[in-house]
C-alpha cells in the first residue's frame, strides 16, 4: 500500500482521539451544506425559469408572426391565410406546430361588473392538447368550420373578479370605427366553456379564448384571414435558429419573432435568477474552501512532531504532503456524499408535495418547482471536488516549511 495513503487511513482511523475532530467534523457538515444548498438552488432556480417559460410557449408559442405596425398592440391587422407558407414551416426539421390566430381589444359584461379584456380569437387548427394542461375548470370548445362557436374560455382569475363560472353567459362589446370615421358597437353573447389558469398574472387577467370566426366576422375579414401565426418547436434551446428560418420562408412584409423578443422583460428577469444562482454557487464554494483550508492548515500543525520523524526518516514534502491531501480528500468526499443525499431527498420532496409556497402574484408559480438534472449534478459535485483539493495544495505547503529538529521537539 501507499505509505502516504497508509499514514492518511491511520489518522482518520485515530481522529477520534485528537483535538482537531471538532475541526474536522465541522469541515464534513459545512461540505455537506454547501453543496445541498448548491444542489437544491439549482434544481429550485432551473425549475423556476423552466416552468415560467413553459407556461409562456404555451400560450403563446416560441415563435410570433404577424404584421410589425401592430405590435404593441392588441387589435391585429390581417394576413391572408397561407397554404404553401404553412406547409414550407412544417418542412423545417423541429417545427410541433402552427396555428392562426387574431386578437381583438374589447369590454366583457355580466350582470353586476365590467372590465376590459383581450379576446383571442382560435380556429380547428388551435392545438388544444398542448393547452390542456393549463384549464382547471369545463373544457374547451370547438369551433365550428362555418358556424362559430359560442364558447369562451376564461382565465381564474377573471372567473374569480367577476365572479362567475361555467355555464354563465357574458356579453363581449367592441367600439369599432367605420369607413366615415364614426364609432359604432358591436357585441356578441357566449357562455364559459371553460376556465384556465397558467399563473402568469399579467396575461391571464386580460386575455379570453373565443372562436376565431367572431372576431373575422367583427372586423370584416374573410375566413382565410387571421391576426397571426404561432409556431411551437420541439428544442428551445434551437429557438433562435428556427425563428431565422422560419423568417427566411415567411412573407417579406411578415414580422417574425421568437417569444423572448416579443417579452423580453420577463426573460430578462428570469436570466437575472441564473445570475442569483451563480452567486449562490460561488459563495457556497467558498465557504466550503474556508472550512477546507481551516481544517487542513489546523491537522498539519497538529502533526508537526510527526511531520518532523517522518522528514528525519527520509520522506519527501510531496510524500507528507499526500498524507494531508489524501486526509482532507477522505472529508471532502464524506461531506459530498451527505450533501448529495441532502439536498437530492429535499429536492425530491419538493416535488413530489410541493411544500414550499410561493405568492403566486409576485412569482408565477404558486409552488416552487424543481428540476434535477443529473449530469448537472455530477458536474457539480466534480467540480466541488476538483476546485477544493486544488485549493488545498496552497496550504499543504506548509508542510515543506517544517524543520525536522524543530519538528520533533515540537509539543
Amino acid at each position: 500500500m501507499n505509505l502516504s495513503f497508509f499514514i492518511s487511513k491511520r489518522i482518520v482511523k485515530n481522529e477520534a482521539r485528537s483535538f482537531s475532530r471538532l475541526i474536522v467534523i465541522i469541515a464534513r457538515i459545512a461540505i455537506a451544506l454547501s453543496l445541498a444548498v448548491m444542489i437544491i438552488s439549482s434544481a429550485m432556480v432551473d425549475g423556476f425559469r423552466e416552468t415560467i417559460a413553459g407556461n409562456i410557449y404555451g400560450f403563446w408559442g416560441h415563435i410570433n408572426i404577424a404584421k410589425e405596425s401592430l405590435r404593441n398592440g392588441y387589435d391585429d391587422l390581417p394576413i391572408d391565410r397561407n397554404a404553401e407558407f404553412i406547409e414550407n414551416v412544417y418542412a423545417i426539421p423541429g417545427i410541433e406546430h402552427i396555428n392562426g390566430y387574431a386578437r381583438k381589444a374589447g369590454i366583457i359584461k355580466t350582470k353586476t361588473d365590467i372590465e376590459g379584456i383581450i379576446l383571442k380569437g382560435v380556429g380547428t387548427d388551435f392545438n388544444w392538447d398542448s393547452f390542456q394542461k393549463y384549464i382547471v375548470g369545463g373544457n374547451r370548445f370547438i369551433a365550428g368550420d362555418t358556424v362559430p362557436s359560442n364558447g369562451l374560455v376564461i382565465s381564474k382569475s377573471t372567473s374569480d373578479r367577476l365572479k362567475i363560472g361555467l355555464g354563465d353567459s357574458v356579453i363581449l362589446h367592441f367600439i369599432d370605427q367605420d369607413a366615415n370615421g364614426d364609432y359604432q358597437q358591436r357585441f356578441r353573447k357566449l357562455y364559459i366553456n371553460g376556465i384556465y389558469k397558467t399563473g402568469l398574472e399579467e396575461f391571464d387577467k386580460l386575455f379570453a379564448l373565443a372562436d376565431i370566426k367572431h372576431i373575422q366576422k367583427l372586423n370584416d375579414w374573410s375566413s382565410e384571414q387571421v391576426g397571426g401565426y404561432e409556431v411551437f418547436i420541439d428544442d428551445v434551446d434551437k429557438l433562435d435558429l428556427l425563428a431565422e428560418k422560419v423568417d427566411q420562408v415567411a412573407d417579406p412584409f411578415w414580422d417574425v419573432q421568437s417569444i423572448r423578443q416579443l417579452i423580453p422583460s420577463i426573460f430578462d428577469w428570469l436570466n437575472l435568477q441564473k445570475i442569483n444562482e451563480r452567486i449562490i454557487l460561488a459563495l457556497m464554494i467558498i465557504v466550503a474552501l474556508i472550512n477546507m483550508i481551516t481544517s487542513l492548515l489546523i491537522l498539519i500543525l497538529e502533526r508537526t512532531n510527526m511531520i518532523g520523524i517522518l522528514k528525519a526518516l527520509g520522506a519527501t514534502n510531496w510524500t507528507i504532503r499526500k498524507i494531508f491531501l489524501s486526509n482532507a480528500g477522505y472529508i471532502v468526499l464524506w461531506g459530498m456524499f451527505w450533501g448529495n443525499v441532502i439536498g437530492v431527498l429535499i429536492c425530491i420532496v419538493q416535488k413530489e408535495f410541493g411544500i414550499l409556497k410561493l405568492p403566486e402574484q409576485s412569482y408565477y408559480v404558486s409552488v416552487a418547482p424543481v428540476s434535477l438534472d443529473l449530469w448537472w449534478i455530477i458536474l457539480m459535485n466534480a467540480g466541488t471536488f476538483v476546485i477544493c483539493m486544488s485549493a488545498l495544495l496552497v496550504p499543504s505547503i506548509l508542510v515543506s516549511k517544517i524543520q525536522p529538529v524543530k519538528a520533533i521537539r515540537f509539543n
